[in-house]
């Protein structure tokens, strides 16, 4: 409950799942989205080095899609 959660893992794993299923297309968009995230330092999570809530990083990963 306090947000420190990082959601790359779950994310990652919906875009594996889409890609089992047939949905590549979808599931190389989730990864770029990780990817470009992954380069905005600012929406990090604590365990990435930065302290943004896991809202953030995971809102910043649906913006990018």
């Amino acid at each position: 409950g306090k947000g420190l959660e990082n959601p790359i893992g779950q994310i990652w794993s919906g875009a594996k799942m889409l890609d089992h299923v047939g949905h590549k297309e979808a599931a190389d968009a989730l990864v770029k989205s990780i990817e470009k995230a992954i380069e905005d330092k600012s929406v990090l999570t604590a365990d990435m080095g930065v302290k943004a809530k896991c809202s953030d990083l995971g809102q910043s990963i649906a913006d990018l899609i």
